[in-house]
């Protein structure tokens, strides 16, 4: 198929309380060396809108800062694959990143976020390791069967039920 890709380092620290899982980087995002640097992308978006931060409009450094302490972490499921453009259906041969590792990385991780179904393929081990698991509309530009709205609703609840919330909010499930 062609060469082996490798993804990208872990966004984790000691303070995650939710981690979004996605399956592999872009294309794009693997240049840029960025989690979700696909323009079209609505990561970075729904984020911001959750966080109640302008996470658009900031340098990646600046979006990592944010979304870290905020408690959220960012990771995807491979750690290597081969593929021909940046589809998850085009993935073959896909190495497993060492998600065994994340209650040394991260104590206070409760929560799994799959960003797509793709991701989601390894729900059943993240639930058998104890965390709570749920899967969410991915934000890719190629799932666009669900409208910004209902995908940024359904990210909002999730976040919030893992305690993750916008300034001055407040959430009754912590």
């Amino acid at each position: 198929m062609g060469a082996t890709l490798r993804g990208l380092a872990p966004v984790i620290d000691q303070r995650a309380r939710v981690l979004i899982l996605g399956s592999f980087p872009s294309t794009a995002s693997l240049a840029a060396r960025q989690y979700y640097a696909h323009p079209q992308n609505q990561f970075w978006r729904i984020l911001g809108a959750v966080l109640g931060q302008p996470l658009p409009a900031m340098d990646y450094a600046a979006r990592i800062a944010a979304v870290q302490a905020a408690g959220i972490a960012i990771w995807d499921v491979y750690a290597a694959c081969e593929r021909a453009g940046s589809l998850d259906s085009a993935i073959q041969n896909a190495v497993p990143n060492p998600l065994a590792t994340l209650k040394e990385l991260a104590p206070a991780l409760r929560r799994i976020c799959f960003n797509g179904r793709m991701a989601a393929r390894r729900s059943r081990e993240i639930e058998a390791m104890g965390f709570a698991a749920l899967v969410l509309p991915s934000t890719s530009p190629a799932h666009a069967g669900i409208g910004f709205e209902e995908k940024l609703a359904r990210w909002r609840d999730a976040l919030a039920g893992a305690g993750v919330q916008a300034p001055g909010t407040c959430s009754s499930s912590a």
